[in-house]
């Protein structure tokens, strides 16, 4: 068994330690509390490893990858290839979201909370927030707070600058080289910590929560699921028309990090170990530098699915009739508003929060969803983690940058 695969079996069975645990402690033991939090911090610290990690890896690989392109026509044009899949794919999951809602109807019936206090803090969404989002006041403070697309920003004119300079910036651009792969290889020492955070996170949630808020809620999160699997189907197939058989082959490099993503309910965490699968998948590392970490931006399949699906189901559970027009003009807000806010904190709501307050839906309705949140997150991060891993191999293929591995290395052994 190899390391990767060891790790896979680690990271399951951690998960499925953590639901036993969590169980025992939920149900016979009135300290439950005090252990969730003790719990917390160990996830907590290990997505702080990760994030630690983010904001040098995306600068290095990206300015290296733009550099060498040598091109700043080249870097426009795989930027506007990536464009035009994720909004195809931001269209394809905000609909499938909306039709799988109204198909299943999930809110009619469901008794409403008492309060109001949804502890999601939200405003307006405005071209100016998106702007903030988009262009750094200084690399350091975005860097500093881990904002991908401002990090993105700044790595694509840097790495467009020192192809312009030519051979005088080869030094500098050799030192971002070497930082790259030692990124890499700390990633790999801090993946070492995964499987004990993926059972604290498990572990801590379940028994704050039970096995009873999964029974309470288990018709909602089973259509949700399903409308997940469905769009993995879409995703999957989608890849296909582009990468025929070989989809399947990068669906194994992607399931240690859709694992990983699943289990921390964090796609931000799986960000390294998916950058290393699609490059063992064949994926030149100059495209995939550059066309992840912007998908990470723009590209969330799993969370915008989910917008309109959790949008309708609150209306549905206050009975408010929203008419298809309606419904359209919401998805339109999704699609604009979900791409302006990637990378705070439970995105997802805050995205949710401000829609609602825009279509007259009461927001105290978030209540729904709160108690579930997590277990509709860890579905959501997968999804966003195969979205953006097919989205960067086709992007690649469109561009001849895609090798097969495997026939390099026979490749190799009939020269031998």
């Amino acid at each position: 068994m190899n390391n990767r695969n060891r790790l896979t079996t680690y990271i399951l069975a951690a998960l499925v330690l953590g639901i036993v645990v969590g169980y025992i402690i939920n149900a016979y033991t009135g300290d439950a509390r005090r252990f969730s939090e003790a719990m917390s911090l160990i996830s907590y610290g290990f997505l702080r490893l990760i994030k630690m990690i983010i904001a040098p890896l995306v600068f290095a690989t990206l300015v290296v990858g733009i550099a060498r392109m040598g091109d700043a026509k080249e870097v426009g044009r795989i930027g506007v290839k990536a464009m035009l899949w994720f909004v195809i794919a931001s269209i394809l999951s905000l609909s499938l979201g909306l039709i799988l809602v109204n198909l299943f109807e999930p809110g009619v019936g469901m008794p409403l909370e008492v309060g109001t206090d949804t502890g999601v803090t939200t405003t307006g969404f405005t071209i100016k927030d998106f702007i903030g989002h988009l262009i750094p006041a200084s690399i350091v403070d975005g860097m500093a707070k881990n904002e991908i697309l401002q990090i993105v920003v700044f790595s694509l004119f840097f790495g467009v600058g020192a192809a312009a300079v030519g051979p005088r910036a080869n030094p500098m651009i050799e030192v971002i080289d070497g930082v790259a792969h030692v990124m890499l290889k700390v990633t790999g020492y801090v993946m070492n910590f995964a499987p004990i955070a993926v059972f604290a996170a498990v572990a801590g949630i379940i028994a704050k929560s039970g096995l009873s808020v999964i029974g309470k809620y288990g018709i909602f999160m089973a259509e949700f699921y399903l409308a997940i699997v469905l769009l993995w189907v879409v995703l999957i197939f989608a890849g296909f028309l582009f990468l025929g058989p070989r989809v399947l082959a990068l669906l194994r490099e992607l399931r240690e990090p859709t694992l990983l993503a699943f289990s921390t309910s964090s796609s931000e965490a799986a960000f390294p170990k998916t950058l290393e699968g699609l490059e063992r998948f064949g994926v030149r590392n100059r495209i995939a530098a550059f066309v992840l970490p912007v998908g990470y931006s723009f590209n969330l399949d799993g969370s915008m699915m989910y917008c309109t699906f959790a949008t309708v189901f609150i209306a549905q559970a206050y009975g408010i009739e929203m008419s298809l027009g309606t419904q359209l003009t919401m998805m339109l807000v999704l699609m604009v508003t979900s791409k302006g806010i990637a990378g705070v904190p439970r995105a997802s709501l805050v995205v949710i929060a401000a829609t609602l307050s825009q279509f007259g839906i009461p927001e105290a309705g978030l209540l729904l969803l709160l108690g579930i949140d997590h277990f509709l997150d860890m579905a959501r991060s997968a999804t966003n983690v195969i979205g953006n891993g097919i989205a960067t191999a086709v992007v690649a293929k469109w561009e001849n940058e895609l090798t097969d591995p495997v026939k390099e290395d026979l490749a190799k052994v009939d020269l031998r």
